[in-house]
């Protein structure tokens, strides 16, 4: 899987409080399956996995976090913004306000990923993980600004 370490890779750069502590980030699977039909002797699969991202004694405002997410959603899982039905349930959170100034946020992301797996040479598997369809790169056409501090924009990874 990709996703999890792309994700990691993006707050990293991104968040401020990420970039001088980055052990404060914890990244976790769950509730994964895997989706093969095995149609034709085809090895092909999907990954469907709730990616769980925990961010421990935050004191910055939570946009912070969830904007550089969005802009990633927006080209590395777009059904979660443009799906009505998946946008419903595909990006969940919840807080523990630890004092006056902290808290602990938990983020869930429900993130598939599309593996193709072919025979190649000497029929030897050739696994890739194919790119998300691109549905409008107008769309992200913006400047970020996290606490008035310009930021690159789309997300590097």
């Amino acid at each position: 899987m990709n996703k999890p370490a792309q994700l990691r890779e993006l707050l990293s750069k991104q968040v401020p409080h990420l970039q001088r502590n980055p052990d404060c980030l914890h990244v976790f699977i769950e509730n994964g399956n895997i989706i093969a039909t095995g149609a034709g002797k085809n090895l092909s699969f999907e990954y469907q996995f709730n990616c769980v991202l925990v961010v421990t004694d935050y004191a910055a405002h939570a946009d912070t976090l969830i904007v550089p997410i969005l802009g990633w959603l927006a080209t590395q899982q777009p059904e979660l913004l443009f799906n009505p039905d998946k946008r419903e349930s595909g990006f969940k959170f919840k807080a523990e306000i630890i004092n006056h100034s902290t808290a602990d946020i938990e983020i869930v992301l429900a993130l598939t990923e599309r593996v193709k797996v072919v025979a190649g040479e000497g029929m030897q598997l050739e696994v890739t993980h194919l790119p998300e369809p691109v549905f409008n790169d107008e769309a992200i056409d913006w400047t970020l600004y996290t606490n008035g501090i310009e930021v690159p924009w789309p997300p590097t990874i």
